[in-house]
């Protein structure tokens, strides 16, 4: 009994030293930073309390314009990206699942590669396709003439958003699509039999088969692409530098411009517990209405 006792210590030691080192001890740093006078030359100056929060959430300094005003870039890029990483990766997902196995191997593979490339490369070729002068996209549209003059996708609002969200949407809807894919094949073939012999339709098997079948796989993709999004950060430092201006500056180009620019890591670690305090009560409002609506049901 003994022996598996250490046993089982020696399998989960690793976890537990990677989780201390590499999450709890930075975190606990974290919070002694955010409440302490700290930069990156001088180091801790001494226990300041709360004034960092306050001179971020109550203040009219530098610091609680740039964390509004990164939090809304942030809250807008959340929105533009979520519904399609969801329903348009499960929308993909059904729709391999209706394909010959002989070829859904190949239309994964194609639609999962894009998830493996890194974010650099992403960025350069979408800079490439959707640049104001000079860009494919723009010149393909003028010679088919669609458009008379060149769209400026990468200078101006609300354009910056689309070539923002264009370029995510196809960097990591593979993910999410392959998760999908994985909860339809749980489904067991003969309900799908079954209700066609009783005469449903595809949205009745939507409803009542497909749905309940993968809906815990469904509301984890929310989630984790929701908290994905919060933390956005190279598609808009590689793409925009958070440009025009600030206007599509996220929390974590904020965070890090308070830190490098500002030299004030104090303010920048109460900016960093203010946002994962953001990410945690949106999860745990999500698994509440979600619980609640399973009870209901």
């Amino acid at each position: 009994m003994k022996k598996k006792t250490m046993t089982g210590v020696l399998f989960v030691l690793p976890f537990i030293l990677f989780f201390m080192m590499f999450w709890l001890i930075p975190f606990l740093y974290g919070i002694v930073m955010s409440v302490s006078k700290y930069s990156l030359v001088k180091g801790n100056q001494g226990f300041v309390g709360l004034d960092n929060y306050i001179k971020i959430l109550f203040s009219s300094s530098m610091y609680n314009k740039s964390f509004w005003l990164g939090m809304k870039n942030t809250m807008i890029f959340v929105i533009l990206t979520t519904p399609f990483l969801v329903l348009g990766s499960l929308a993909l997902a059904l729709l391999l699942d209706r394909l010959p196995d002989r070829v859904k191997g190949i239309f994964r593979t194609i639609y999962f590669a894009s998830y493996a490339v890194s974010v650099t490369a992403v960025a350069a070729v979408f800079v490439w396709l959707m640049k104001g002068n000079g860009g494919y996209l723009n010149n393909l549209m003028m010679n088919l003439h669609i458009i008379d003059k060149a769209i400026p996708w990468m200078e101006q609002l609300p354009f910056v958003w689309v070539s923002l969200t264009a370029a995510t949407i196809w960097w990591t809807i593979g993910y999410n699509m392959m998760l999908f894919v994985n909860a339809l094949n749980e489904i067991d073939t003969q309900l799908y039999e079954a209700s066609s012999i009783d005469g449903a339709d595809f949205w009745t098997q939507l409803r009542y088969i497909i749905f309940p079948g993968i809906k815990n796989v469904f509301f984890f993709v929310l989630m984790t692409t929701i908290i994905a999004s919060f933390n956005v950060y190279g598609q808009t430092r590689l793409m925009t530098q958070g440009g025009p201006g600030e206007a599509t500056k996220p929390m974590i180009m904020m965070i890090t411009s308070t830190i490098m620019d500002r030299n004030d890591l104090g303010v920048g670690s109460a900016m960093t517990i203010l946002m994962g305090i953001v990410i945690v009560l949106c999860s745990v409002g999500q698994y509440y209405l979600t619980k609640e609506k399973e009870e209901f049901r």
